[in-house]
């Protein structure tokens, strides 16, 4: 499922300040990057079911790296999937989302674009 009109499509901002914005909304990066591409994920435990909130972006300038200090990212339309063990995570239209998962989900996005826009029109 993907979240529409969250504001933070087509955001750029600098990898580390978007870092610490996605770590303190509980979001990890693992190891969900290349050189182009990041992953931000957040997961969720509802009655067994484990479900990840994703949010995603490439670089514009630089690239990513462990400590990379001048990349600057686009970040990509967020979704939410669910974990069917042992095949992944399934994003796909027909899959059932709990609604407070998908509550829960849009205010954390919500709070995500409230800390974008704190740093990036500050």
């Amino acid at each position: 499922m993907r979240f529409e009109k969250t504001g933070i499509e087509n955001i750029t901002i600098e990898l580390p300040r978007l870092t610490d914005i996605m770590r303190s909304q509980g979001f990890i990066l693992a190891g969900q990057w290349d050189y182009e591409r990041i992953t931000y994920d957040r997961k969720f435990e509802i009655k067994g079911d484990i479900y990840y909130l994703r949010v995603q972006g490439y670089a514009v300038e630089g690239i990513i790296e462990e400590n990379a200090k001048d990349a600057v990212i686009k970040l990509l339309t967020p979704f939410v999937g669910k974990y069917y063990y042992p095949h992944g995570v399934e994003y796909g239209e027909d899959e059932n989302f709990p609604a407070s998962l998908v509550d829960q989900c849009n205010r954390i996005l919500a709070k995500v674009k409230e800390d974008i826009d704190a740093v990036v029109n500050a």
